[in-house]
């Protein structure tokens, strides 16, 4: 059984494989400004995330794979980071990156992360469900000046959601998470397993990466 993931995130593939799943991977192409201006109403942040999962989970529904219809399940996925009310997701500019770490140095903010799964077996949507997991990050009080120059210089603050990562260079200046860890590189397996029960799928079913024997 396959797993086709709309999201060309390297760190949710990275999550995935560590998992012993590698995925299809398939862009979504999925304008997240426009979703979410279309949505009605304003939206917080568990509803903005499992708003864009589902819009990149049902862009990709349809797309052929080596001239074949997708047979297996699509995992679309989201991240927002919310500090003191306000909704973050990626600064894309070093300013704007290098002005959200002077915030939140010091302090506590939430990362949500949606997952939008579809049930795509046989190459129909047979359903679809989807959940959010969140988690509290908290930033060490002593980051220089310097190490955010330097940290916004790499390039990685610019293209994740918050300005930062738990599982790379961003790691250092992260002092505690409360919640599933996973939520914070954008794709909580451990909840993803629990969508695919809901289709009396297994985890273990979408496993296709070979481990040496201890």
């Amino acid at each position: 059984m396959r797993l086709y993931l709309a999201s060309t995130s390297p760190a949710r593939l990275a999550t995935l494989r560590a998992a012993g799943v590698d995925p299809v991977l398939l862009a979504s192409g999925v304008d997240e400004d426009a979703v979410a201006a279309a949505a009605p109403g304003p939206l917080d942040g568990p509803a903005l995330v499992d708003l864009l999962a589902r819009a990149k989970a049902e862009a990709v529904v349809g797309a052929l794979v080596n001239g074949a219809p997708i047979d297996g399940f699509i995992l679309g996925g989201d991240s927002a980071f919310e500090l003191d009310g306000e909704l973050f997701g990626k600064p894309h500019e070093p300013e704007i990156a290098r002005q959200r770490w002077h915030a939140q140095r010091g302090r506590t903010g939430v990362l949500h992360s949606g997952h939008w799964l579809i049930d795509h077996r046989g190459g129909k949507v047979r359903g679809a469900t989807g959940a959010v997991s969140s988690a509290s990050v908290s930033f060490a009080a002593n980051i220089s000046d310097a190490e955010i120059d330097a940290y916004v210089a790499t390039g990685e603050p610019l293209k994740v959601a918050g300005s930062f990562t738990i599982d790379s260079l961003g790691a250092a200046f992260i002092e505690s998470i409360q919640g599933d860890p996973h939520a914070v590189v954008g794709l909580s397996v451990s909840l993803v397993r629990q969508l695919m029960r809901e289709f009396d799928a297994e985890w273990t079913d979408l496993w296709n990466i070979d481990r040496p024997s201890l």
